[in-house]
């Protein structure tokens, strides 16, 4: 099965053609885990599973490398403040290792929730200093590295002539920038640390012996150790979001190739931010962490909302598109999820025996998700194999589950809430439904509002219509 894919590298899409023959290895940028990870993270994550489901579904042998970020990332890109794993830990009030496990530990969760495929391998960076170690030391060996005395090992991306090629960064803007303000000890604006010195007045509670002194590893590092690692000296696919390829992925290029003296990832793919609207309402901006009130799988779960509604959500729009995030968009993506489940309950009633795939409407779906992981064609495909009246419900029902191996959406998993409540609850449900319908007939409006309310933070949806209400549990 061919399938094409948009290269940051060459900005153009291309026939993804694999190292070697059958397999694929492939390393997805993972959590820094010093905080839960926010909705617009799980994009990112989203995204890079259905690519991974893609290639799966195609054939290959996929081996996913996911990285776990527990130490070296520091408060600014450009290597400058606290890591920020020591940052969370003074928030949380715990040590650095707990914080690190707890925020893992919710992240390996909230993918679950959002059927995000587990990875072949989890990198955590502290397991994997001595090759970190091993990384600058060849680096420093062949002369790209530089140190400052008191701060750290340095790359001299100088001495790298193709630095700009990945990010086509503007060098002699950000030269001319730097006249006015650089670290001390610095070469270039656009040098990174390798691995940074512990403060010689305080001792950390991540820092590792090397052959420069105590310390830690860079960030950029981590990723492209582990990846070389457990992935080999050439790569099939390396993704992260978008914001990687300025600063984080331009140094992983910068620093393995060096190392390895040839090219390293054959095809880079980036995801596009999810956005919010400014609190002064002027236009949209990505999550960020640092926001105040970020929303988290959680968040979205305590507003009624099911984990898969978002994935839906998110389905709906092309991964290298910026997506607004709504309430709004919320409720219809609920509301579509709704109606998927109650379609698919009505063909598992339906279906006196297993059915086979349509091929013909399988067809289209391939078309989509072949070419660049289109998402929302795949989605138009499913929703118009829903309105199909020619063929058995059950070669139907068969053709939902092979496209849901891509869209992830728990199909075959999809059940009757409301079939697990007992007859007394049913009864409470429909007699406020009927108190609420008086209400409004009265005009007590606040009253129907009350109860809407009430049976929505217990997971009870009501739907009006022109024929009565209806409802669902979430």
């Amino acid at each position: 099965m061919d399938i094409t894919l948009y290269n940051t590298l060459t900005r153009s899409k291309e026939p993804f053609a694999p190292i070697a023959a059958g397999k694929v290895g492939l390393y997805t940028c993972g959590p820094t885990v010093y905080s839960d990870a926010h909705i617009g993270n799980f994009r990112t994550y989203v995204f890079e599973d259905i690519l991974k489901r893609v290639l799966l579904w195609a054939g290959y042998d996929v081996r996913h490398v996911l990285n776990v970020t527990d130490v070296g990332h520091l408060t600014s890109d450009a290597d400058e403040g606290e890591d920020k794993m020591i940052v969370g830990a003074r928030r949380e009030g715990k040590g650095v290792w707990e914080l690190a496990q707890a925020h893992w530990d919710t992240f390996r969760n909230d993918m679950r929730r959002l059927n995000i495929l587990e990875p072949t391998v989890w990198c955590r960076a502290t397991d994997h200093i001595p090759e970190q170690i091993d990384l600058v030391r060849t680096l420093e060996e062949k002369g790209y590295t530089y140190e400052i005395a008191g701060n750290g090992i340095y790359f001299d991306t100088s001495k790298f002539p193709d630095y700009a090629k990945f990010a086509r960064l503007d060098i002699a803007g950000l030269q001319a920038g730097a006249r006015v303000k650089m670290a001390e000890g610095k070469r270039n604006p656009t040098d990174f640390a390798l691995w940074k010195f512990s403060p010689a007045d305080k001792q950390r509670q991540m820092e590792w012996p090397s052959p420069w002194g105590v310390g830690f590893p860079g960030w950029h590092v981590e990723c492209s150790a582990m990846a070389v690692k457990h992935l080999g000296e050439r790569l099939d696919i390396h993704c992260g979001g978008i914001d990687h390829v300025h600063v984080h992925h331009t140094n992983e290029v910068a620093q393995v190739e060096c190392a390895l003296g040839h090219k390293w990832v054959n095809v880079w793919l980036h995801g596009e931010f999810l956005t919010f609207a400014k609190a002064d309402g002027q236009g949209d901006e990505k999550m960020a962490k640092s926001d105040e009130d970020f929303l988290t799988v959680d968040r979205l779960i305590e507003r009624g909302y099911e984990p898969l509604a978002y994935r839906l959500l998110l389905l709906g729009a092309h991964y290298r598109q910026q997506l607004a995030f709504t309430w709004e968009a919320m409720d219809a993506a609920a509301s579509a999820l709704a109606k998927l489940t109650r379609a698919v309950i009505e063909l598992k009633r339906q279906c006196d025996a297993p059915g086979e795939p349509i091929d013909a409407c399988l067809g289209e779906f391939h078309a989509a998700m072949t070419d660049d992981l289109n998402m929302p064609r795949c989605l138009a495909a499913m929703w118009g194999l829903l309105k199909d009246t020619d063929h058995p419900k059950a070669d139907v029902y068969a053709t939902l589950l092979e496209m849901d191996k891509v869209l992830g959406l728990g199909i075959e998993a999809m059940e009757d809430a409301a079939a697990k409540l007992d007859a007394d609850s049913i009864a409470e449900i429909e007699a406020l439904i009927a108190e609420r319908a008086a209400a409004k007939k009265d005009k007590n409006f606040a009253r129907a509002d009350e109860i809407r309310d009430s049976l929505a933070a217990s997971g009870i949806v009501l739907e009006d219509s022109p024929a009565g209400t209806t409802w669902r549990k979430q």
